[in-house]
């Protein structure tokens, strides 16, 4: 294993602003910290399992799209009839640019159906769980704390991969 540089450690953002404002800002950053852990990892490293879960930086990726869709466009929007796989395989066709795109597509989607609520209190259409549906509120501080244990996982994936450390 080499290592690399470490990247300049991005602190949380430092803003003042409204409850939703605040928790989507949150929620871009704990995004983005996802992508960068991808962002120059080697291949075919970026898609081998470092643990024995079968979890790769890509893997991650393409299981964060789907929850994105899910929680905001199926769930909370009740657009569709069928859910995302958030289980769904790597294959040997997935790019890091490619996933990593159509997780940046799916989060402007996840991001339109959250700005298009006027009530963080306004359950959505559906759930995903055996519960009532859940408020904006609840979805954006559970995408938060989704994103930010795979964005953990990341850091130790990419550190195991080639040193790399930092968000």
């Amino acid at each position: 294993m080499t290592t690399s540089e470490p990247r300049t450690d991005l602190r949380p953002p430092g803003l003042n602003a409204d409850e939703k404002t605040t928790l989507l800002t949150f929620l871009d950053y704990l995004r983005e910290a996802v992508l960068a852990k991808a962002d120059g990892a080697p291949e075919p490293a970026v898609r081998t399992a470092g643990v024995p879960s079968g979890t790769s930086l890509l893997r991650l990726i393409k299981h964060l799209t789907a929850v994105e869709l899910n929680w905001f466009v199926w769930a909370y929007a009740g657009a569709g009839r069928e859910r995302w796989d958030d289980e769904g395989v790597v294959s040997a066709d997935d790019t890091v640019s490619d996933l990593a795109d159509a997780y940046r597509e799916a989060i402007a989607r996840a991001n339109e159906v959250a700005l298009a609520c006027t009530d963080l209190d306004r359950p959505g259409a559906r759930s995903l769980r055996e519960t009532a549906p859940p408020s904006m509120r609840w979805v954006l501080v559970h995408m938060i704390e989704e994103t930010a244990r795979h964005a953990g996982h990341a850091d130790i994936l990419r550190e195991q991969i080639d040193g790399s450390v930092g968000r």
